[in-house]
């Protein structure tokens, strides 16, 4: 079924029509058996490192009294007790493990000249056991998604093995499928507006015409991300540290939208919510005590807490790619936008379109949500929702005309 969803989104625009759609092509069959003998990969260069996300370590109340998003103190606005309970916002907060990535490539059996990327945890030996606990995570968890050659979902990073070092390092070898996330591509974007602006002053059919490829290639984007969680779900898994820095991308160019695939990356923090497993896990601590505070008592109670928990994190992903690639650079981010929509508009999604639309810096931003009749505030406000029981599956998000790119077709 997730399949035939992504085979449904709208073919890239271009001059001979939006409804041009590429020709079938058949896919290397890959195996799911992962390789655990570092003799069979050969190490290149370092690609650099980064720290991890971790965006499960919540507040216990965001708005009753100061919680620390990223660094930023966010006070309290007046919400009653009942309120702060279903308001559940994520404190996100760079972890101490510090990840370094290499490039590479596998040197013996089947898949020998695949191009390969290492992420590389410093292990217990080096005084970091969290970091052994997620990449034993990581890789349990690709390993799981894995097991099934027939079901593995093109949109989520293919793990090719795993091996320790005799430093006690956990070294994770990623087929390299692309090496942007969508947060470079935000970024990209982000500092080219000024110049398309500028360059196309005197050519407005041009300018719109770029301004539909780039609506096209975010949407395909979330369109992508979306069916990666939705597979994660149907599987009883969570992400848990979904983000624009968690999603991989083989392009960053509008033009090469209609090659687009995205996938979903960084499975550390993922959680079992199997109906056995409901309520363990020493890195979710946080979210089912969450859970609990918020009135989940069950296993299907904190099972539905938990997907609604990701969705919540999907949402501020959908805000993320409508704003940051449409606004020059400098003029919002992403946590000045989160700020904007949890704290200032307390998650009223249409008094913040209201604020927006006095905004001109923000109007590229505004008329692509706006699309569809407001399909993307629409869908915003379902997936931002207070309370986590009327947020919407991961399913149905990727059923909403703003993710399917139907409101492409009459624009």
């Amino acid at each position: 079924m997730l399949k035939a969803l992504r085979a449904q989104f709208l073919a890239s625009p271009d001059p001979r029509g939006w409804r041009r759609r590429p020709r079938r092509r058949s896919l290397q069959p890959v195996s799911a058996a992962l390789m655990t003998n570092p003799a069979y990969f050969e190490v290149g260069r370092s690609l650099g490192g980064y720290g991890f996300m971790n965006v499960t370590s919540y507040s216990s109340s965001q708005f009753g009294e100061p919680s620390n998003v990223a660094g930023i103190q966010d006070l309290g606005l007046g919400y009653s007790a009942e309120e702060i309970e279903q308001l559940r916002v994520q404190d996100i907060g760079e972890g101490e493990v510090t990840i370094r990535l290499y490039e590479g490539r596998v040197v013996q059996g089947p898949l020998r000249g695949t191009q390969a990327v290492f992420k590389v945890y410093p292990g217990a030996r080096a005084g970091a056991s969290e970091a052994d606990l997620m990449a034993l995570n990581e890789l349990r968890t690709h390993a799981f998604l894995q097991s099934n050659a027939t079901g593995i979902c093109e949109n989520i990073q293919f793990l090719l093995g795993a091996f320790e070092t005799a430093t006690g390092e956990q070294w994770l070898a990623f087929r390299d499928d692309g090496r942007y996330s969508a947060a470079d591509y935000a970024k990209i974007t982000s500092e080219r507006q000024l110049k398309e602006q500028f360059g196309d002053i005197w050519n407005p059919f041009n300018r719109a015409y770029k301004l539909e490829l780039r609506q096209y290639f975010v949407l395909k984007l979330l369109n992508g991300a979306m069916c990666g969680l939705a597979h994660m779900h149907n599987y009883d898994r969570l992400h848990q540290s979904l983000g624009p820095s968690s999603v991989v991308l083989n392009t960053a160019m509008d033009k090469e939208g209609l090659y687009l695939i995205p996938r979903l990356r960084d499975l550390a923090f993922s959680v079992d919510i199997g109906y056995s497993s409901v309520g363990a896990g020493a890195l979710s601590d946080g979210l089912w005590r969450r859970a609990s505070a918020a009135g989940a008592s069950t296993p299907l109670e904190k099972r539905a807490f938990g997907i609604a928990d990701d969705i919540y994190g999907a949402g501020l992903l959908v805000a993320y790619m409508a704003f940051i690639p449409f606004c020059e650079a400098g003029i919002m981010d992403g946590i000045s936008l989160q700020r904007l929509l949890e704290s200032t508009f307390r998650l009223d999604i249409y008094a913040a379109r209201e604020y927006c639309l006095a905004d001109d810096r923000l109007s590229e931003a505004v008329n692509f949500l706006d699309l569809g009749d407001g399909a993307g505030w629409e869908l915003l406000q379902a997936m931002l929702n207070p309370d986590y029981r009327k947020r919407p599956t991961a399913q149905a998000v990727l059923n909403h005309r703003f993710i399917t790119g139907a409101v492409l077709r009459n624009y």
